[in-house]
């Protein structure tokens, strides 16, 4: 099992549920769409797994791990440290190098410097970018920022990797080769949910779907 939730409630006020008693489970390796419409509740779903947000109730498991309704900074740095998480916003540093952006988690875990640089680069070339390596954040297009995301959200072979609606600042063609991108990263082993609105899109993929309505959990769709 690689995530569940159980009557999963997330509140910040008794009027006002984010989330109201969500219940799914999720398999090892597999890819899932999160949809719904802006202010469905998609983005506070991930944060709950990624632990920046904690449950008002129900009880979640993740990588057969109960999450804890208390902050343990330990075992939650465990628990990230098997997650890639791409963001809407991207959140690439600056002046930093695509390089050195991608290459920033492997860095954090003090990785040796000849495998940072050999992974990192056969990374970015898979992604698209092989003769973008050197290029600052503002010399890149919304798309290839977003592949720069991707590629660092990955470059640690996470088991799971969280997307954010990750094509929502991209024109449609760079959308759906994003898309296509994500299919072929869950090929190579790792899970995959990744938010989006964008439903015409995901009826080009036969992959299952979590679908939001106003907090509240609409029936699978496939």
């Amino acid at each position: 099992m690689l995530l569940s939730f159980k009557n999963v409630s997330l509140a910040y006020s008794p009027d006002h549920a984010i989330l109201d008693d969500i219940s799914f489970t999720l398999s090892d390796g597999g890819f899932y769409f999160l949809t719904g419409t802006s202010g469905a509740g998609k983005s506070s779903l991930l944060r709950l797994i990624y632990q920046a947000e904690r449950p008002t109730k129900g009880k979640i498991r993740l990588f057969a791990k109960l999450l804890g309704s208390e902050q343990n900074h330990e075992r939650q740095a465990q628990l990230r440290r098997k997650m890639g998480i791409v963001f809407q916003d991207f959140r690439l540093i600056p002046h930093l190098s695509a390089l050195e952006n991608a290459a920033l988690p492997l860095r954090l875990t003090n990785t040796r410097e000849d495998y940072v640089l050999r992974h990192t680069k056969e990374l970015l070339e898979w992604v698209g970018l092989g003769n973008r390596i050197n290029a600052k954040p503002a010399e890149l297009s919304g798309g290839e920022q977003q592949r720069v995301a991707i590629a660092r959200a990955v470059v640690t072979r996470p088991k799971l990797l969280l997307a954010d609606e990750p094509t929502g600042n991209v024109d449609e063609d760079t959308a759906l080769k994003l898309f296509h991108l994500f299919v072929e990263l869950n090929k190579l082993g790792t899970a995959v949910i990744l938010a989006t609105h964008q439903n015409h899109l995901v009826e080009k993929f036969h992959k299952p779907a979590i679908h939001l309505v106003r907090g509240k959990l609409q029936a699978p769709k496939r």
